[in-house]
Protein backbone atom coordinates (compact mmCIF):
# COMPACT_ATOMS: atom_id res chain seq x y z
CA UNK A 1 0.00 0.00 0.00
CA UNK A 2 1.29 3.56 -0.92
CA UNK A 3 1.56 6.08 2.34
CA UNK A 4 0.65 9.61 1.65
CA UNK A 5 3.46 11.75 3.25
CA UNK A 6 3.11 13.46 6.74
CA UNK A 7 1.89 16.83 4.93
CA UNK A 8 -0.65 15.39 2.66
CA UNK A 9 -2.25 13.33 5.96
CA UNK A 10 -2.14 16.74 7.69
CA UNK A 11 -4.13 18.20 4.81
CA UNK A 12 -6.56 15.27 5.43
CA UNK A 13 -7.09 15.67 9.40
CA UNK A 14 -7.84 19.25 9.18
CA UNK A 15 -10.74 18.37 7.03
CA UNK A 16 -13.79 17.86 9.54
CA UNK A 17 -17.05 16.08 9.80
CA UNK A 18 -19.66 18.72 9.21
CA UNK A 19 -22.10 18.69 11.91
CA UNK A 20 -25.65 16.95 10.86
CA UNK A 21 -27.62 19.46 13.06
CA UNK A 22 -26.14 22.05 11.13
CA UNK A 23 -28.21 21.23 8.31
CA UNK A 24 -31.00 20.25 9.64
CA UNK A 25 -30.79 24.12 11.90
CA UNK A 26 -30.38 25.11 8.36
CA UNK A 27 -33.48 23.40 6.99
CA UNK A 28 -35.42 24.69 9.67
CA UNK A 29 -34.87 28.31 9.16
CA UNK A 30 -35.20 28.27 5.25
CA UNK A 31 -38.54 26.44 5.96
CA UNK A 32 -40.05 29.67 8.13
CA UNK A 33 -38.83 32.03 4.95
CA UNK A 34 -41.72 33.65 3.31
CA UNK A 35 -42.10 31.28 0.40
CA UNK A 36 -44.16 27.73 0.09
CA UNK A 37 -42.00 25.12 1.88
CA UNK A 38 -38.89 23.80 -0.91
CA UNK A 39 -39.86 26.34 -3.28
CA UNK A 40 -36.84 27.21 -4.32
CA UNK A 41 -36.01 23.75 -4.86
CA UNK A 42 -32.21 23.05 -5.59
CA UNK A 43 -31.54 26.30 -4.11
CA UNK A 44 -32.62 25.42 -0.90
CA UNK A 45 -30.97 22.20 -1.02
CA UNK A 46 -27.10 25.00 -1.76
CA UNK A 47 -28.04 26.65 0.96
CA UNK A 48 -28.40 24.38 3.68
CA UNK A 49 -25.45 22.19 2.86
CA UNK A 50 -23.29 25.79 2.10
CA UNK A 51 -24.66 27.07 5.48
CA UNK A 52 -23.55 23.71 7.46
CA UNK A 53 -20.09 23.65 5.87
CA UNK A 54 -19.32 27.35 6.74
CA UNK A 55 -20.73 26.81 10.29
CA UNK A 56 -22.08 30.17 10.50
CA UNK A 57 -25.51 31.24 11.41
CA UNK A 58 -26.16 33.81 8.74
CA UNK A 59 -23.20 33.36 6.48
CA UNK A 60 -22.50 36.56 4.64
CA UNK A 61 -21.66 37.20 0.87
CA UNK A 62 -18.52 35.20 0.19
CA UNK A 63 -15.54 36.76 -1.45
CA UNK A 64 -14.86 34.70 -4.43
CA UNK A 65 -11.22 33.06 -6.08
CA UNK A 66 -10.71 31.17 -8.76
CA UNK A 67 -7.81 28.84 -8.83
CA UNK A 68 -6.98 27.73 -12.48
CA UNK A 69 -3.75 24.88 -12.55
CA UNK A 70 -2.00 24.56 -15.40
CA UNK A 71 -0.02 20.95 -17.11
CA UNK A 72 0.89 18.89 -19.70
CA UNK A 73 0.77 15.29 -20.00
CA UNK A 74 3.36 12.75 -21.52
CA UNK A 75 0.15 10.99 -23.13
CA UNK A 76 -0.46 13.75 -25.26
CA UNK A 77 2.15 12.18 -27.79
CA UNK A 78 -0.18 9.45 -28.62
CA UNK A 79 -3.04 12.11 -30.09
CA UNK A 80 -5.35 12.23 -27.82
CA UNK A 81 -6.42 15.90 -27.92
CA UNK A 82 -7.72 17.51 -31.36
CA UNK A 83 -4.95 20.15 -30.61
CA UNK A 84 -1.35 20.44 -30.12
CA UNK A 85 0.33 20.44 -26.78
CA UNK A 86 2.08 23.66 -27.18
CA UNK A 87 -1.24 25.23 -26.82
CA UNK A 88 -1.35 24.80 -23.10
CA UNK A 89 1.67 27.10 -22.75
CA UNK A 90 -0.01 29.12 -25.30
CA UNK A 91 -2.89 29.67 -23.04
CA UNK A 92 -0.53 30.60 -20.38
CA UNK A 93 -0.15 33.87 -22.19
CA UNK A 94 -3.73 34.58 -22.83
CA UNK A 95 -4.75 34.14 -19.33
CA UNK A 96 -1.79 36.91 -18.54
CA UNK A 97 -2.77 38.86 -20.85
CA UNK A 98 -6.30 38.84 -19.81
CA UNK A 99 -7.56 37.38 -22.63
CA UNK A 100 -8.96 33.59 -21.99
CA UNK A 101 -12.93 33.15 -21.47
CA UNK A 102 -11.86 32.61 -18.17
CA UNK A 103 -10.77 36.10 -17.59
CA UNK A 104 -13.37 37.80 -18.49
CA UNK A 105 -16.09 35.60 -16.50
CA UNK A 106 -13.90 36.36 -13.37
CA UNK A 107 -14.13 39.92 -14.38
CA UNK A 108 -18.19 39.42 -14.87
CA UNK A 109 -18.37 37.88 -11.41
CA UNK A 110 -16.25 40.05 -9.36
CA UNK A 111 -13.57 37.30 -8.78
CA UNK A 112 -9.67 37.47 -8.58
CA UNK A 113 -8.35 34.77 -10.56
CA UNK A 114 -5.01 33.15 -10.17
CA UNK A 115 -3.38 30.92 -12.35
CA UNK A 116 -0.32 28.56 -11.84
CA UNK A 117 1.62 26.72 -13.48
CA UNK A 118 2.21 22.93 -11.59
CA UNK A 119 4.02 21.35 -14.64
CA UNK A 120 3.86 22.48 -18.15
CA UNK A 121 6.31 21.98 -20.72
CA UNK A 122 7.01 25.82 -20.61
CA UNK A 123 11.05 26.95 -20.81
CA UNK A 124 12.09 29.65 -19.00
CA UNK A 125 10.42 32.45 -17.28
CA UNK A 126 6.67 32.31 -16.98
CA UNK A 127 4.26 35.24 -18.14
CA UNK A 128 3.82 38.01 -15.89
CA UNK A 129 1.35 36.93 -13.62
CA UNK A 130 1.25 33.18 -14.23
CA UNK A 131 2.59 31.61 -10.88
CA UNK A 132 5.35 29.42 -10.86
CA UNK A 133 5.53 26.31 -9.23
CA UNK A 134 6.76 23.76 -11.99
CA UNK A 135 6.92 20.44 -10.42
CA UNK A 136 8.45 19.17 -13.75
CA UNK A 137 8.15 19.41 -17.36
CA UNK A 138 5.13 17.60 -17.95
CA UNK A 139 3.96 14.01 -16.66
CA UNK A 140 5.48 11.09 -18.58
CA UNK A 141 3.24 8.78 -20.40
CA UNK A 142 0.58 7.05 -18.60
CA UNK A 143 0.17 4.40 -20.96
CA UNK A 144 3.74 2.65 -20.66
CA UNK A 145 4.94 3.93 -17.27
CA UNK A 146 3.68 6.22 -14.21
CA UNK A 147 2.74 9.80 -14.63
CA UNK A 148 4.21 10.83 -12.27
CA UNK A 149 5.94 9.59 -8.98
CA UNK A 150 4.33 9.54 -5.69
CA UNK A 151 6.28 11.87 -4.52
CA UNK A 152 5.73 14.34 -7.06
CA UNK A 153 2.30 13.65 -6.75
CA UNK A 154 2.26 14.36 -3.44
CA UNK A 155 4.32 17.38 -4.01
CA UNK A 156 1.16 18.54 -6.51
CA UNK A 157 -1.47 17.74 -3.84
CA UNK A 158 0.24 20.09 -0.88
CA UNK A 159 1.31 23.02 -3.82
CA UNK A 160 -2.38 22.85 -4.76
CA UNK A 161 -3.34 22.92 -1.38
CA UNK A 162 -0.85 25.98 -0.53
CA UNK A 163 -2.35 28.29 -3.28
CA UNK A 164 -5.92 27.55 -1.49
CA UNK A 165 -4.57 28.82 1.67
CA UNK A 166 -3.04 31.43 0.27
CA UNK A 167 -6.27 32.56 -1.14
CA UNK A 168 -8.24 32.24 2.01
CA UNK A 169 -5.74 33.76 3.76
CA UNK A 170 -5.68 36.80 0.94
CA UNK A 171 -9.66 36.92 2.04
CA UNK A 172 -11.22 34.68 -0.39
CA UNK A 173 -14.38 32.80 1.37
CA UNK A 174 -15.19 30.70 -2.02
CA UNK A 175 -12.89 29.06 -4.01
CA UNK A 176 -13.79 27.90 -7.91
CA UNK A 177 -11.49 25.37 -8.99
CA UNK A 178 -10.21 24.93 -12.89
CA UNK A 179 -7.60 23.53 -14.84
CA UNK A 180 -5.95 23.95 -18.13
CA UNK A 181 -3.35 20.99 -20.04
CA UNK A 182 -3.89 19.95 -23.39
CA UNK A 183 -4.81 16.03 -23.36
CA UNK A 184 -6.18 15.95 -19.69
CA UNK A 185 -9.15 14.39 -20.22
CA UNK A 186 -7.19 10.96 -21.01
CA UNK A 187 -5.87 11.29 -17.20
CA UNK A 188 -9.14 12.30 -15.99
CA UNK A 189 -11.07 9.61 -17.64
CA UNK A 190 -8.72 6.63 -16.20
CA UNK A 191 -9.58 8.22 -12.63
CA UNK A 192 -13.03 8.09 -13.24
CA UNK A 193 -12.28 4.65 -14.54
CA UNK A 194 -10.13 3.35 -11.27
CA UNK A 195 -11.63 5.51 -8.94
CA UNK A 196 -15.79 5.17 -9.77
CA UNK A 197 -15.75 2.72 -12.00
CA UNK A 198 -16.82 4.14 -15.09
CA UNK A 199 -16.92 2.19 -17.89
CA UNK A 200 -14.78 2.62 -20.31
CA UNK A 201 -17.27 3.30 -23.05
CA UNK A 202 -18.84 6.04 -21.20
CA UNK A 203 -15.25 7.38 -19.22
CA UNK A 204 -13.63 8.33 -22.61
CA UNK A 205 -15.08 10.75 -24.52
CA UNK A 206 -14.27 13.40 -27.54
CA UNK A 207 -12.22 15.83 -25.13
CA UNK A 208 -11.69 18.98 -26.90
CA UNK A 209 -13.00 17.90 -30.19
CA UNK A 210 -11.62 13.77 -31.23
CA UNK A 211 -13.59 12.37 -34.04
CA UNK A 212 -15.03 8.53 -33.47
CA UNK A 213 -11.91 7.30 -34.83
CA UNK A 214 -10.20 9.48 -32.43
CA UNK A 215 -12.12 8.68 -29.29
CA UNK A 216 -11.67 4.99 -30.15
CA UNK A 217 -7.74 5.07 -30.34
CA UNK A 218 -7.97 7.27 -27.31
CA UNK A 219 -10.40 5.14 -25.98
CA UNK A 220 -7.19 1.86 -26.48
CA UNK A 221 -4.81 4.52 -24.12
CA UNK A 222 -7.05 4.40 -21.49
CA UNK A 223 -7.24 0.92 -21.17
CA UNK A 224 -3.33 0.08 -21.90
CA UNK A 225 -2.92 2.16 -19.10
CA UNK A 226 -5.44 0.55 -16.68
CA UNK A 227 -4.16 -2.57 -17.65
CA UNK A 228 -0.48 -1.82 -16.92
CA UNK A 229 -1.31 0.17 -13.68
CA UNK A 230 -4.40 -1.60 -12.27
CA UNK A 231 -5.01 1.40 -10.10
CA UNK A 232 -7.91 1.21 -7.73
CA UNK A 233 -9.98 3.04 -5.66
CA UNK A 234 -8.24 1.81 -2.11
CA UNK A 235 -4.99 3.47 -2.85
CA UNK A 236 -5.86 6.62 -4.21
CA UNK A 237 -2.89 8.70 -4.33
CA UNK A 238 -1.03 5.38 -6.18
CA UNK A 239 -4.16 5.79 -8.75
CA UNK A 240 -3.31 9.27 -8.83
CA UNK A 241 0.49 9.37 -9.68
CA UNK A 242 0.24 6.00 -12.37
CA UNK A 243 -2.53 7.94 -14.05
CA UNK A 244 -3.11 11.62 -13.32
CA UNK A 245 -1.66 14.77 -13.48
CA UNK A 246 -0.04 17.67 -11.76
CA UNK A 247 -3.24 20.16 -12.23
CA UNK A 248 -5.26 16.99 -11.27
CA UNK A 249 -3.32 17.04 -8.05
CA UNK A 250 -2.97 20.11 -7.63
CA UNK A 251 -6.72 20.68 -8.01
CA UNK A 252 -7.29 17.51 -5.29
CA UNK A 253 -4.69 19.43 -2.49
CA UNK A 254 -6.90 22.14 -2.87
CA UNK A 255 -10.15 20.79 -2.10
CA UNK A 256 -8.41 19.30 0.76
CA UNK A 257 -7.19 22.83 2.04
CA UNK A 258 -10.58 24.51 1.57
CA UNK A 259 -12.29 21.83 3.02
CA UNK A 260 -10.10 21.93 6.28
CA UNK A 261 -11.03 25.82 6.37
CA UNK A 262 -14.66 25.64 6.10
CA UNK A 263 -14.85 27.54 2.88
CA UNK A 264 -16.62 26.16 -0.33
CA UNK A 265 -14.93 24.62 -3.23
CA UNK A 266 -16.75 25.01 -6.60
CA UNK A 267 -16.12 21.85 -8.58
CA UNK A 268 -16.08 23.22 -13.02
CA UNK A 269 -16.03 19.95 -15.25
CA UNK A 270 -14.84 16.64 -15.78
CA UNK A 271 -11.39 17.27 -14.88
CA UNK A 272 -12.08 19.17 -11.48
CA UNK A 273 -14.57 16.13 -10.90
CA UNK A 274 -11.68 13.47 -11.33
CA UNK A 275 -9.13 15.53 -8.75
CA UNK A 276 -12.43 15.34 -6.84
CA UNK A 277 -12.72 11.64 -7.12
CA UNK A 278 -8.99 11.36 -5.73
CA UNK A 279 -9.95 14.21 -2.56
CA UNK A 280 -13.09 12.04 -1.94
CA UNK A 281 -11.29 8.60 -2.25
CA UNK A 282 -8.35 10.22 0.31
CA UNK A 283 -10.39 11.91 2.74
CA UNK A 284 -14.85 11.11 2.50
CA UNK A 285 -15.30 13.86 4.56
CA UNK A 286 -14.27 16.21 1.58
CA UNK A 287 -17.64 15.98 -0.29
CA UNK A 288 -19.16 18.26 2.04
CA UNK A 289 -17.47 21.63 1.11
CA UNK A 290 -17.67 20.70 -2.72
CA UNK A 291 -20.17 22.09 -4.92
CA UNK A 292 -20.55 20.57 -8.79
CA UNK A 293 -20.77 23.91 -11.16
CA UNK A 294 -22.43 22.40 -14.22
CA UNK A 295 -22.63 19.66 -16.29
CA UNK A 296 -20.06 18.97 -18.88
CA UNK A 297 -20.92 18.10 -22.46
CA UNK A 298 -18.06 15.16 -22.02
CA UNK A 299 -19.73 11.69 -21.59
CA UNK A 300 -18.41 10.55 -18.20
CA UNK A 301 -19.39 13.37 -16.12
CA UNK A 302 -22.37 12.73 -14.63
CA UNK A 303 -21.17 9.21 -14.15
CA UNK A 304 -18.29 11.07 -11.65
CA UNK A 305 -20.77 13.61 -10.24
CA UNK A 306 -22.86 10.75 -9.19
CA UNK A 307 -19.91 8.54 -8.08
CA UNK A 308 -19.06 12.01 -5.74
CA UNK A 309 -23.15 12.25 -4.72
CA UNK A 310 -23.00 15.90 -6.15
CA UNK A 311 -26.36 17.41 -8.55
CA UNK A 312 -24.29 19.70 -10.79
CA UNK A 313 -26.31 23.22 -10.53
CA UNK A 314 -25.85 24.23 -14.45
CA UNK A 315 -26.18 22.37 -17.49
CA UNK A 316 -25.32 24.81 -20.68
CA UNK A 317 -23.63 22.31 -22.51
CA UNK A 318 -19.98 23.25 -21.44
CA UNK A 319 -16.60 21.52 -22.52
CA UNK A 320 -14.14 24.22 -22.14
CA UNK A 321 -12.51 23.88 -18.79
CA UNK A 322 -10.24 26.81 -17.42
CA UNK A 323 -13.02 26.95 -14.27
CA UNK A 324 -15.49 28.99 -16.39
CA UNK A 325 -18.59 26.41 -15.19
CA UNK A 326 -17.03 27.21 -12.06
CA UNK A 327 -17.07 30.93 -12.69
CA UNK A 328 -20.91 30.67 -13.84
CA UNK A 329 -22.38 29.30 -10.81
CA UNK A 330 -20.38 31.48 -8.41
CA UNK A 331 -23.90 33.66 -8.92
CA UNK A 332 -25.89 30.89 -7.38
CA UNK A 333 -24.04 30.54 -4.45
CA UNK A 334 -24.37 33.47 -3.85
CA UNK A 335 -27.95 34.22 -4.32
CA UNK A 336 -28.76 30.60 -2.34
CA UNK A 337 -26.69 32.32 0.81
CA UNK A 338 -28.66 35.98 0.47
CA UNK A 339 -31.77 33.97 0.11
CA UNK A 340 -30.55 32.02 3.90
CA UNK A 341 -29.68 35.35 5.10
CA UNK A 342 -31.74 38.00 3.66
CA UNK A 343 -35.53 36.59 3.22
CA UNK A 344 -37.93 37.34 6.20
CA UNK A 345 -39.57 34.61 7.91
CA UNK A 346 -42.89 34.46 8.12
CA UNK A 347 -42.93 35.77 11.77
CA UNK A 348 -40.61 38.55 10.97
CA UNK A 349 -43.02 39.40 8.03
CA UNK A 350 -46.77 39.18 9.80
CA UNK A 351 -47.36 37.01 7.03
CA UNK A 352 -49.61 33.90 7.92
CA UNK A 353 -48.22 30.63 6.63
CA UNK A 354 -51.10 28.71 6.77
CA UNK A 355 -53.93 28.22 4.53
CA UNK A 356 -57.64 29.49 5.56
Amino acid sequence: MTIASPDVDALIARVPAVDPARERAAWARLDRLTKPPRSLGALEALAARLVAVIAEDLPGPRVPAILVFAGDHGVAARGVSAYPQAVTVQMLANFARGGAAINALARAVGARLVVADLGTLATGPLPTGIRDHRIARGTRDLASEPAMTVAQAELAIVTGARLAHEAIDDGATLLALGEMGIGNTTPAAALACALAGVPLELAVGPGTGLDPVGVAAKRDVVSQALARHRPTADEPLRALACVGGFEIAGLAGAMLAAAGRGVPAIVDGYIAGAAALVAQAMCPRVQSALVASHASREPGHRAVLAHLGLAPLLDLELRLGEASGAALAIPLVQAALAVYREMATFAEAGVSDRAP
